[in-house]
Formats: structure tokens, sequence, C-alpha cells
């Protein structure tokens, strides 16, 4: 049996991994068979006890004796009155002498009698004494034959004794790379840190890279940020709307695709709107872009905006260079006049009203190193509806960058995640989800609540769905009859124990986009070693790391099913996970925490992976005893983030 851990383990390139299953192969054997072991009470010494037997018999002969022991005496009392009174005189030495024989033969009999009594009470002591020898023989074997039992027993409990202590209980929980996205369906702030810092790690030291747009305003990438840096990145961080000024995302899309995107902002505040209400803004939008030019900033666009809603004064932005008087000229004529002025000067003025939260977008914009790591995230200070409006921009201007990149020839090799996806508009989602899955990039979706607007996307398409804690009960009655109500899960007390000692999610994010321009941000070097990066750099790692070996051991569980009231009390990190096989759909229970990787008895192995390994270099070999080799292959090109329009 080979014991594996965790430096032991490799990370596979095609694997997207979710957590990890607390699997027991081998059961807990219990305590040790008891030894075998002769009465209680020892026997007594073997002369003492044929003392007492043979003491017992006389005791027992004597009293069946006394009879004739007082025959034997009155005969012989008489044959000696007999012999006075004959020597007396009195009596006739011929009577005498007949009377003599007679109370002699009497006694001889009773003589007789009472040898024959001895002798049968030493036969009996001598037949007990046989059987009781014949007995302790017997004895004595059946204690040699229960003592080699025993030791077989122990033999074979201390082989399932040693094949459960070694065995791995913690087995890599992943989908293959031929599933397009991932749907996180509920969950905290605290489990959504553990899934993205594990899905993060992973795909970082595998050579991926990743971009997180965290709309969820929790930091949940916090630790990925940390461990990225312990790993030897320089992760690039935005924290909006502060950095709205850096950010160069989109900011060379060709005029058709930046209209596209800033019509999708405008929507934001929307809901209900069409696509013939998208299709106008657009419209709007693009005639603005080919007056101004290419490049045009969104102040610029704004500056038009306001032109064309005729909102203030035009020369107020003659003056700050937004526009020229050329094209203040050619914006008053792009309508016409007539009854479409009303609409089209109403929705100028709500599209400029909108994109005003974007006028800095870019306009210190620095050249950055690259970076395999990107955050771009929504301060928890600022408003509601300021975020939803930088969120769409993001999500919309990446997708129109993924849908000008070239298909990857690996998948996942960029990864992008989003997370609080359901504050996005569906038909944004829609777009991400197309071109990911055109460009081959992996797309991880995490959901607060299950809205109408989720329900209708989740899992559609080869999509993966993990269900995480569901708060409201109506979100976990949705998602027990997705998973099924049939299945039982096993949960390990180990789960439950790490969530509830988890701290909260404390301060936000700190950019690192000033650092980088400046040159002041550090980097720690090289590193390689994930599972001591995950101990040092993480709160999961440091959590875990204070918890006594004593319970990082534990392998206690429980068994529940999929039920809406045990759905609404999983652990904080719990994960289950259902993705569809050519077996059928399969149905998983995982622990996202990430410091599970240090543990010593985890494997980056699927369960399935390590069986097989296992029986493939050794047919007689136990199962769950090695981790399947990795073949990771050349890495694909680098997506370039800031790629668009030339």
């Amino acid at each position: 049996m080979t014991d594996v851990h965790p430096e032991h383990a490799q990370l596979q390139a095609d694997r997207i991994y979710l957590g990890w299953q607390y699997i027991l192969l081998h059961p807990d054997p219990g305590p040790p068979p008891r030894r075998p072991s002769p009465a209680e009470e020892p026997p007594p010494e073997p002369d003492a006890a044929e003392l007492e037997l043979l003491r017992r018999e006389r005791l027992q002969e004597d009293m069946l004796n006394r009879p004739v022991r007082l025959v034997r005496l009155a005969m012989l009392v008489l044959a000696v009155l007999i012999l006075a009174v004959a020597l007396a005189g009195y009596l006739a030495w011929q009577f005498a002498a007949v009377a003599l024989v007679a109370a002699g033969g009497v006694a001889g009999i009773c003589s007789y009698a009472l040898l024959q009594g001895d002798r049968a009470v030493r036969y009996r002591v001598q037949e007990q004494q046989a059987r009781d020898e014949r007995q302790r023989r017997e004895r004595d074997k059946e204690l040699f034959r229960a003592q080699e039992e025993h030791a077989r027993r122990y033999r074979e409990w201390q082989e399932a004794k040693d094949r459960h202590d070694r065995q791995l209980t913690w087995y890599a929980v992943a989908v293959p790379d031929e599933i397009d996205r991932v749907d996180v369906a509920g969950g905290t702030l605290p489990g959504w840190s553990a899934l993205v810092t594990l899905i993060g790690a992973t795909r970082l030291y595998s050579g991926g890279h990743l971009t997180v747009l965290d709309l969820s305003e929790g930091a949940i990438a916090k630790d990925l940020i940390e461990l990225a840096r312990k790993g030897g990145d320089d992760p690039l961080v935005w924290v909006l709307p502060v950095d709205l000024p850096k950010l160069d995302l989109g900011a060379t899309l060709k005029p058709e695709a930046f209209a596209d995107v800033l019509a999708h902002v405008v929507s934001v505040s929307e809901e209900h709107r069409t696509t013939r209400d998208l299709s106008f803004d657009n419209a709007i939008l693009e005639r603005v872009l080919e007056v101004l030019g290419e490049n045009a900033t969104i102040r610029q666009v704004t500056a038009a905006l306001r032109a064309l809603a005729q909102v203030g004064d035009p020369r107020d932005d003659l003056r700050y260079g937004l526009i020229t008087a050329t094209q203040l000229e050619r914006i008053g004529t792009l309508f016409g006049r007539g009854v479409s002025d009303r609409v089209v000067i109403e929705r100028a003025w709500a599209l400029e009203s909108q994109l005003r939260k974007l006028e800095t977008l870019g306009t210190q914009a620095v050249r950055l190193p690259p970076a395999r790591l990107r955050v771009v995230s929504m301060d928890r200070q600022a408003g509601v509806f300021g975020n939803r409006v930088l969120g769409t921009y993001v999500a919309t201007a990446l997708t129109h960058i993924l849908r000008q990149s070239p298909a990857s020839d690996r998948p996942w090799y960029h990864t992008i995640i989003v997370a609080g996806a359901d504050k996005l508009r569906g038909d944004v989602l829609d777009r991400l989800m197309d071109a990911c899955e055109t460009s081959r990039t992996g797309l991880v979706l995490t959901y607060r609540s299950l809205t109408p607007t989720v329900r209708e996307r989740l899992g559609r398409g080869h999509a993966a769905v993990a269900f995480m804690r569901l708060g409201n009960a109506e979100d976990a009655r949705v998602a027990s009859e997705h998973v099924g109500t049939e299945h039982r899960l096993e949960l390990a007390q180990l789960t439950e124990t790490i969530s509830e000692s988890l701290p909260g999610l404390d301060g936000g994010y700190t950019s690192t986009i000033a650092q980088v321009e400046d040159g002041t941000e550090d980097r720690d070097g090289d590193h390689a070693d994930l599972a001591g990066d995950i101990t040092e750099s993480t709160e999961w790692g440091r959590t875990a790391d204070k918890i006594s070996e004593k319970e990082r051991v534990l392998q206690r569980s429980r068994e529940f099913l999929v039920e809406p009231h045990q759905l609404q009390q999983l652990p904080t990190t719990s994960v289950i996970v259902t993705d569809a096989t050519a077996q059928g759909r399969r149905v998983r229970l995982a622990d996202a925490n990430p410091a599970i990787l240090t543990f010593p008895k985890t494997t980056l192995g699927e369960l399935e992976d390590v069986r097989e390994a296992v029986l493939a270099l050794d047919p007689g070999a136990d199962d769950g005893d090695a981790d399947p080799p990795a073949n990771l292959g050349p890495p694909p090109p680098r997506l370039d983030w800031r790629k668009g329009r030339q």
C-alpha cells in the first residue's frame, strides 16, 4: 500500500477542482479481538485437589460403612465375652468354639466389606483424577485452538487496522474540461471565498490564467490574491470606482462593439427593456461614435449625448475640448427634425445620465505588466446602482474581447469567475456564456439566490451545477428537486467542525494598480508548494492549522438526504456537485475548503481515477492508495484581455 501526501499529488490541468469528497473505503475495524484465557479462578494445586477428593470420598464411605463397623465391633465384643465365659468354665468349649467361629466369621465378613469399600474409594478417586486429567488436557487443547484462532483474527484485525489508518480519506471532486461552465447556486461569502480560492489556486498552480469579477462586494478573492503573491505572481487588482481611471478594459474596442457595451450598461436600470429598446439605444450610440471617430472616450460620448439631448451649454464641452464645433454641428443633424426628435432626446438624456458614471474610465490608463491573476471588484462603500453599472460594463466588455479572441486549444486554460452573477441581466449572462463557450474559456458563475432569471439558465448547456447553503426555503426546494431527494450523501464531521470555527470576512481589497505603477509592488519569489502556501498565506490554512492533529484526522461522519431543510443547514464550505457523465448524472458532496489539501490523507486524484490507477499497477492492490499521473502538456497562448479594436 502506498501512502499519499499532498506534496506527492499532482495537479491536473484538465480538471476543475471544486472540493474534496470524504470517503472511507475501509471501515474502522473497531477494538482488537479479546485474547482467550482459562477460567477466571485458577484451578487448585493437583495434590491439594487429590487430598480433598480423597477426604470427601472417605467421609462418604465412612458414613455408609458405619453400620458394618458397628456389627464388626459387636462381633468382636461378643467373641471376647464368649472367650471369657468359656475360660470361666461357664460354657463348654465345644459351644464356645462354635460361637467364636461364628462371631469371627461375621467380623471377617465385615472387615472384608470395609476393605472393599476402601478399594472402591481409591478406585473412584483414581477415576475422578483420570477424568480431571482428561478434562484438563481437553481444556488445554481448546485453549490452544482458541489462541491460534485469536492469533489469526488479530492478524486480520491488524491488517484491517493498517488499511484503515493508512487509507486516503479526502478525494478530489472535479469536473472534466468537457464541461463548459460551472454554475454555483447559493452559498455565503465565506463559502464563496473558499470555492474561489480553491478553483483559482488549482488553476494558477497548474499554469493557467484567471480573471475574477467580484460583484459580491465581499472581498471573496482576498485569500486568492495573497496565495498568488506567495506563489510568485503579481496579481492585478482593480477596485472600482476608485481605479476606474486606470482601467483600460475595452478601451480599444471597435465603435460597433463599444456602442453595444454602452447600450447594455444603460439597460441595467431598466430590467423590462426589450431587444428593440436595446437596438434603439445601440443605434444612437453607433451614430454618435461615428461622429466622434475611433478611440472616443466615455467623456466625449456623454458630451455628445448632452448636445443631442439639448442638455446644458455645449460651449462648456467645446471649451474643455470634449467635442469640436464640427462634431457639434453634425450631432445636431444626426436624426433630422420632426416627431422622432422627442424620442431621441429622451433616450439621449437617459443614456447620458447612466454613462456619466463611467466618464473617468481609462483617463489615466498606464501600461501594466502581464499577470496571470486579474481581479476586478466593486467597492462596498460605493452605491449599489453604480456598482451594477460598473459590473455590467466589465462583463459586457469581457464578452466582446472573448468574441474577438481565437479559441484556445486547451479548455479552461483561461478561467473567468463572476461572483454574484445574479446582479447581471439575463441577456448579459447569455452573451458571456456564449462567448466563453466559443473561445473555450472556462466560466464559473456564482448566484446568491435562485431568481427566475437564474433558474432559466441554471445548468443550461454542458454545465456542472453546484449547490451551497441555501438560506431561502423556496431556493432550497428548487435545489432539492434539481438534485433529487433520493440521494443520500455523507458529510464529514471535520467539515462541520472547521465551518463553525471560521472567522467572517473583514475588510476589503487593496488596489495593486498604483503599486504596480509606482514600482512598489513586492514579490515574495517563486514557490511551487501549493499546500505550504495555502497554510501560510490564506485564512483557511491558518484556521485549519490551529485545529489539533486529533481533530484534523477525525473520521466520523453522518449521512443525510437531499431535502430542503438539509440544504438550508449545509456547512459553510459544503458543495453538492452534479454533472452529467456517460453513466448518467452523478451527485457528490464536496468540501471546498482549500486547507484540506494540506491534510496528510488528501489526494488530488478523484476516487474513480485512483481506483483505476491502482488496479492498473497492481490488480491485487487496495483501493485509494495512489494518484493517477498528470499529463499537463504545453500551455496555450495567454489571453490578453486588453486586446480589442485596433
